[in-house]
């Protein structure tokens, strides 16, 4: 039996591709391991932008020195970066075994035990290469092969409910690597939903390019879907919803529902309504305002993402969008700088901002935002909160855990004080300190 040791990087849609994966090489007779033991290491990539490219790029060529050591013995690498530069990767990594692209996954183990049976030549990789460098196809799991080996909490799992893009920001490349938006069939995510609940999941994180557009290619809607959802043992969160189709009806239903997370992750960028006409999204700054203190007034938590140094922003527009961050104070944000990707609209816009003036500006609207986090975090001290406890801080001596408005990995942590706590359960944590990120809580009713 070989053993195989997959490094998944980039996104949560991503990290699902990864689990799939991992399924499909469990089931073909090879052994999961860490990287040091591994006789196959596959490394799942991301293309999305520069630093990403960068970051994927570098992790090849840290488990090519491993593979030329002699500590593994196939190199094969997946994803974002084989989909959109395969014959680039081919000709400038030798040392890599194989690639497949976003929609190849379901060939990982045929394409894994060729290299230990009949090994593929050079040229029948690059055959291979050539018949699949223009696929763009959307197509799911098949509701037979859909299992996964979380790579979550055992309690926590993401699950992807459409692939693709059609938005066309005009900064983006999803729809150059992942395709035009399709969704899955209604009754295909219900069916896994159901089958993680079964295996123990309690919390399903909803995720796409966009999540707010599901279901308009079926004749469904995103609202049919949590219908559905509503129906298991499980709360629900949602990320990535557009700000244009967040619907009066969906912010009722997120506010009185007892199955959905009182949490909304809205990608809007930027505020000012030059920049927003110049990314070609479909809001301007009074819409968003309007939206977000609207999720407020539902005692919503607000998400967001921001992105700075785009073509044509001035002082004026980024004071704008600090000033946006200070008035509206969504609860979260990741703030980033604007990646010029050659074959986007964006990279031929004029008024390209200076690299240098593009990181003091992550600085300072990273600063604005923590501002607002902090805020926000104090506001919890002498609340009782309801908190799903999943891990163990040592050099704290404390148990970690989050309540209802925090996403794992992006949003902070609870670290609670309490005895006997069982991993995936929920309690009732009176909240006593707060910092930047975090927040601190004692179980209520013990000492």
């Amino acid at each position: 039996m070989q053993n195989v040791a997959v490094i998944s990087l980039g996104c949560d849609k991503n990290r699902i591709d990864t689990e799939h994966m991992l399924y499909r090489l469990v089931r073909g007779g090879f052994a999961v391991s860490d990287v040091a033991d591994a006789d196959v290491i596959i490394v799942n990539t991301c293309a999305f932008i520069e630093s990403a490219r960068e970051e994927s790029i570098d992790t090849i060529l840290t488990y090519a020195e491993l593979k030329k050591s002699g500590k593994c013995k196939k190199l094969v690498v997946t994803g974002c970066m084989p989909q959109k530069y395969r014959a680039e990767l081919v000709a400038e990594l030798p040392e890599v075994d194989a690639f497949l692209g976003t929609f190849e996954y379901d060939n990982i183990v045929d394409i894994v035990n060729g290299l230990f049976g009949t090994e593929q030549s050079g040229e029948a990789e690059q055959a291979h290469t050539a018949e699949n460098e223009e696929s763009t196809d959307t197509a799911f799991y098949d509701a037979e092969n859909c299992g996964r080996m979380l790579t979550t909490y055992p309690h926590v799992a993401y699950l992807k409910i459409a692939e693709g893009c059609n938005n066309k920001c005009t900064f983006c490349t999803i729809p150059s690597i992942r395709g035009k938006y399709k969704s899955r069939p209604l009754a295909d995510v219900c069916a896994e939903a159901k089958k993680l609940a079964d295996d123990g999941v309690n919390e399903l994180i909803l995720v796409a390019q966009d999540v707010s557009r599901y279901g308009e290619d079926l004749g469904s809607s995103l609202m049919q879907l949590l219908d559905e959802l509503e129906k298991l043992p499980v709360t629900i969160r949602l990320l990535y919803c557009y700000p244009e189709r967040i619907t009066d009806e969906l912010i009722e239903k997120i506010s009185g529902s007892t199955k959905i997370a009182k949490y909304i992750d809205i990608p809007i960028q930027h505020c000012s309504d030059k920049i927003l006409k110049l990314m070609n999204r479909k809001t301007s700054r009074q819409a968003l305002e309007t939206l977000i203190n609207k999720l407020h007034a539902h005692g919503i938590v607000v998400r967001t993402t921001l992105m700075v140094g785009f073509p044509g922003e001035t002082q004026k527009e980024f004071d704008e969008l600090c000033e946006f961050v200070q008035t509206v104070k969504p609860e979260y944000a990741g703030v980033f700088a604007y990646s010029k990707e050659d074959d986007t609209p964006s990279a031929r816009l004029p008024d390209q901002v200076k690299k240098s003036d593009k990181v003091k500006r992550v600085s300072v609207l990273g600063r604005a935002c923590a501002a607002v986090t902090k805020q926000f975090n104090a506001a919890q001290v002498g609340k009782t909160l309801r908190v799903i406890y999943e891990d163990v801080d040592f050099d704290k001596n404390r148990f970690v855990g989050r309540a209802e408005f925090q996403t794992p990995d992006v949003d902070g942590v609870v670290y609670i004080q309490g005895n006997g706590l069982e991993v995936g359960s929920y309690y009732d944590v009176l909240i006593t300190k707060s910092t930047n990120y975090d927040l601190y809580g004692k179980v209520i009713g013990e000492e």
